[in-house]
């Protein structure tokens, strides 16, 4: 069973102005059989509130996995690509690279995405869109192809256990 961490960011989202939907929906994407959400939130985009919530996720919760919804376009306060970028260990740029691809695949607007993808300790965060139908289809994409990569992060044998 993968830990998973969700967060939100969006202004909107974290002052009650805008309900969240992108966070409840990677929750109900997430296979329940294979993945235990134990920790969502709501912030805004705040770079040092962002960089601390994944420090959190990562080094005291020990999430195996933190998917973030929301603030990856062009908008100047869409900065949560550079506040992952501020906590990462490693790079993973495939990740991100192959959603923008499959992306690409249905919409030409998906170039505009900035999302990220990167390892901090054992935990790969994951940066998604904003949208509804966005996490949708990145959630399609992305859990097809994720575990293998978890599995070698978290030293995974599947003869011996962890």
């Amino acid at each position: 069973m993968y830990t998973v961490g969700i967060i939100t960011i969006s202004d909107k989202g974290a002052t009650g102005q805008r309900e969240d939907k992108s966070g409840p929906k990677i929750k109900e994407l997430l296979p329940k059989d294979k993945y235990d959400v134990v920790s969502y939130k709501i912030i805004p985009d705040e770079r040092e509130q962002i960089a601390d919530e994944l420090v959190r996720l990562c080094d005291d919760v020990k999430c195996n996995l933190v998917l973030t919804t929301g603030g990856t376009g062009f908008s100047p306060r869409d900065i949560t690509p550079e506040a992952t970028m501020d906590v990462a260990e490693r790079n993973a740029p495939g990740i991100a690279e192959a959603l923008r691809a499959y992306s690409m695949s249905l919409t030409p607007k998906a170039m505009l995405g900035r999302g990220a993808s990167v390892i901090r300790k054992n935990t790969l965060i994951v940066n998604l869109p904003g949208s509804v139908k966005a996490v949708s289809e990145s959630m399609d994409f992305l859990m097809g192809n994720i575990e293998h990569g978890l599995d070698i992060l978290l030293q995974y044998d599947s003869e011996c256990g962890r």
